[in-house]
C-alpha cells in the first residue's frame, strides 16, 4: 500500500509539467492582441488594461523576450523596429533568433498600429530603467516623445501618460531635470489643445515635481492656479496633485489646507504604495505640529511605517513636553534625514511652538512664577534670558496661548484660574470640524463612483452583463494588486 501511494505521490507532478504555464511572450502577445481590440473599438479601458498587465509583467521582462516581441509587432525593416532594438543588449542572440523565428512561424501577419508601435516604446523604457541604463532610457523617452507629439489619437492618451511619467523619472535620475522642463510645458500646451485630460494631468504633477525639485514654490503655485480644472481621472495623479499642493500650502504658511491635501493624500493613496504614504505622513505630522496639534500615536505606528516615521515621533515628543533643549538635540540627531525629506526648514519653524507649549505647561503649572525661573525651565540659551522670557510670555498673551498677566515691575507671571471648557464655544467648533470632515468625505465618495456610459439608454443582454461583470472583477483584482511603481 504504501509504495501505491508513493508512486501515485510520484505521478502528480508530471501531470502539472504537462501543462505548463504560457510564458511571457506569450503574454506579450496577448496584450498586443487586446491593445489591437482597444484600438479598433476605441475602448480606452482596454488598452488602460493591457497596460496594467504590462506593470504586472515588468520584473520577468528581459532582451531576448523583448526582442522577439518587437520581431512579432512590428515589420523587421521598419524605422521603429531598428530604433527600439539599439536600445538592448545584444547579449544572447541565439536565443533571440530562434525566439523570432518561432514567433514569425506562429504569427506571419504584422501589425502596424500607433497604439502598438507607441506601446513598443513604453515596453523598452520600462527595461532599460529596471537595467539602471539612464542614458539609453533618456535616449528612448525622448523618440516617443517624439513620436507623441505629431500622433493625436484618444486611444494612445493612457499610454502617452505613462510615457510622460518616464521620461520625467529617467532625467530626474540622471540628475537633468531642468534641462526637459520647456519641453514638458509644451506638451501641457499640446494636451490642453487636443483635450487630453489624462495626459494634463500627468503632465501639471511632472511639471510642479520639476519646480518643487528645485524650490521654486512661487512658480510651482502660478502654475497650479492657472492651470485648466477638471474632474480628476486617475487615482494616483490626484493623489500626487494634493501631495504637491500640501507642500506648496506648508511653504506658503497656509497650514490648515496643507493638512487637510496632505491627509486626504495619505488616504487616497493605494496600499502598496508605502513610500509616497510615508512622505504624506512626514510632511502632515510636521504641518499637524505646526498648528498646535499633536498627532495621534497610531500615525506612527502604521504597519511598515515604523522605522521611516521614529525621528517624527521623537520630533512630536519633544513638542508635546515642551523641552527645547531635547528638541535640539533631536534635530541636530536626525538632521539628515531631515533635510533628504526636505523638512529641516519647517523644523526650524518648531522652535516656537515647542516654546509656546512649555510656557502653557508652566501657566498651567504655577499660579505665580519668576521670569526668571521660566528662562531656566525653557532653556533660554541667550545673553538676557529675563529679557526674552518677559516678550515671549507677552506675545503668548497677545495671541491668547495663554491666560495670564505679566508683572513687569516685580518680574513676574500670574496665571489665571483654568475655566470650564464646556462653558465655551470649542466643543462646538470641535464637533463642528468633524461633522464637516465626514461631509466631505462623503461628498467626495459620491463623486468617485463610476458608472457605465449610457446605461440608461440601453438594455444589455445577459452575455453582456456577464462579460462585463468578469471585466469589472478582474480589473478590480488587478488595482488590488497593482505595485507601487507609479510612486
Amino acid at each position: 500500500m504504501t509504495q501505491d501511494l508513493e508512486m501515485k505521490d510520484r505521478s502528480t507532478p508530471s501531470n502539472s509539467v504537462s501543462s505548463p504555464a504560457p510564458s511571457t511572450l506569450q503574454h506579450l502577445k496577448e496584450i498586443a492582441s487586446l491593445i489591437e481590440t482597444g484600438s479598433y473599438s476605441k475602448e480606452v479601458r482596454r488598452i488602460a488594461r493591457a497596460v496594467r498587465l504590462t506593470i504586472a509583467l515588468r520584473r520577468k521582462l528581459t532582451a531576448s523576450v523583448i526582442s522577439s516581441f518587437l520581431d512579432h509587432v512590428l515589420t523587421p525593416s521598419s524605422e521603429a523596429h531598428a530604433k527600439l532594438s539599439s536600445y538592448l543588449p545584444k547579449d544572447n542572440d541565439h536565443e533571440m533568433e530562434v525566439d523570432a523565428a518561432t514567433s514569425a512561424i506562429q504569427t506571419p501577419a504584422k501589425h502596424l498600429l500607433p497604439e502598438l508601435e507607441i506601446y513598443c516604446y513604453l515596453l523598452v523604457l520600462l527595461f532599460l530603467i529596471d537595467q539602471k541604463k539612464y542614458n539609453e532610457a533618456k535616449a528612448c523617452s525622448s523618440a516617443s516623445i517624439v513620436w507623441l507629439k505629431n500622433t493625436n489619437r484618444r486611444t494612445v492618451d493612457v499610454i502617452a501618460s505613462r510615457l510622460y511619467f518616464y521620461y520625467s523619472y529617467s532625467y530626474e535620475l540622471t540628475g537633468d531635470l531642468a534641462e526637459i522642463r520647456g519641453n514638458l510645458l509644451a506638451l501641457h500646451r499640446i494636451a490642453t489643445l487636443r483635450h487630453d485630460e489624462l495626459g494634463q494631468e500627468t503632465l501639471l504633477n511632472l511639471l510642479l515635481r520639476n519646480y518643487l525639485h528645485y524650490n521654486l514654490y512661487d512658480q510651482a503655485e502660478k502654475l497650479r492656479s492657472k492651470a485648466p480644472r477638471f474632474e480628476a481621472h486617475s487615482n494616483q495623479q490626484f493623489c500626487r496633485y494634493l501631495f504637491y499642493l500640501g507642500k506648496i500650502r506648508t511653504i506658503q504658511l497656509e497650514y490648515t489646507d496643507a493638512k487637510e491635501s496632505l491627509l486626504q493624500a495619505a488616504r487616497k493613496a493605494p496600499v502598496a504604495a508605502r513610500g509616497f504614504r510615508i512622505q504624506c505622513n512626514k510632511w502632515a505630522v510636521i504641518v499637524r505640529l505646526l498648528l498646535g496639534e499633536i498627532p495621534e500615536r497610531t500615525v506612527f505606528m502604521q504597519k511598515g511605517m515604523e522605522k521611516a516615521l521614529r525621528p517624527y515621533f521623537e520630533l512630536t515628543n519633544a513638542v508635546r513636553i515642551g523641552d527645547l533643549e531635547l528638541f535640539r538635540n533631536i534635530a541636530d540627531k536626525f538632521a539628515t534625514t531631515f533635510n533628504a525629506d526636505r523638512t529641516h526648514n519647517l523644523i526650524v519653524r518648531l522652535r516656537h511652538n515647542v516654546i509656546r507649549t512649555g510656557l502653557r505647561n508652566i501657566s498651567i503649572s504655577y499660579s505665580r512664577i519668576s521670569l526668571a525661573d521660566v528662562a531656566k525651565k525653557l532653556r533660554l540659551n541667550s545673553a538676557n534670558p529675563v529679557a526674552d522670557a518677559e516678550s515671549i510670555v507677552a506675545k503668548a498673551i497677545r495671541d491668547g496661548a495663554i491666560d495670564a498677566t505679566l508683572d513687569h515691575a516685580d518680574g513676574w507671571m500670574v496665571s489665571k484660574e483654568t475655566g470650564d471648557i464646556y462653558s465655551t464655544n470649542e466643543p462646538q467648533l470641535a464637533f463642528n470640524s468633524r461633522i464637516a470632515f465626514c461631509l466631505n468625505m462623503h461628498n467626495e465618495a459620491v463623486r468617485a463612483l463610476r458608472f457605465p456610459p449610457n446605461t440608461h439608454k440601453e438594455k444589455e443582454s445577459a452575455e453582456k452583463r456577464r462579460e462585463r461583470q468578469q471585466q469589472e472583477q478582474e480589473l478590480a483584482k488587478h488595482i488590488a494588486e497593482e505595485d507601487d511603481d507609479d510612486f
